[in-house]
């Protein structure tokens, strides 16, 4: 049941990013963006982290990847599913950028637990 939450969690996230912060953007500019960003972000923070709808029990995994591949999923249905093609190198750098990430803060927090003994 939890991983069905980590699912539904970001994929409501994912929905709510790809179908409200551009019109909100569109209609209302820069205000409207974060005015977006505060509303949207915070609310699905508070439902999947707060409430305990998104699961983070051994990886970390967050609302990001939901909308990322709700983002790339849209893209695929309204323009085709050549453009998620002609993503695919910049989803790779991507992959490889937040794998660097990711190791870089695991030597960080080992470095920083061995000084703190």
């Amino acid at each position: 049941m939890k991983h069905l939450g980590t699912i539904v969690g970001a994929a409501i996230a994912g929905m709510f990013v790809m179908s409200v912060w551009g019109e909100l953007a569109g209609a209302y500019g820069l205000v409207g963006g974060w005015f977006a960003a505060f509303i949207i972000i915070g609310v699905m923070w508070f439902m999947n982290h707060f409430v305990g709808l998104i699961n983070n029990d051994g990886a970390w995994v967050d609302m990001a990847v939901g909308i990322g591949v709700a983002g790339t999923a849209r893209g695929g249905f309204d323009a085709g599913f050549s453009t998620v093609v002609a993503a695919l190198p910049t989803l790779t750098f991507v992959l490889i950028g937040g794998i660097a990430g990711g190791v870089c803060a695991h030597y960080l927090t080992k470095a920083l637990n061995q000084n703190a003994e």
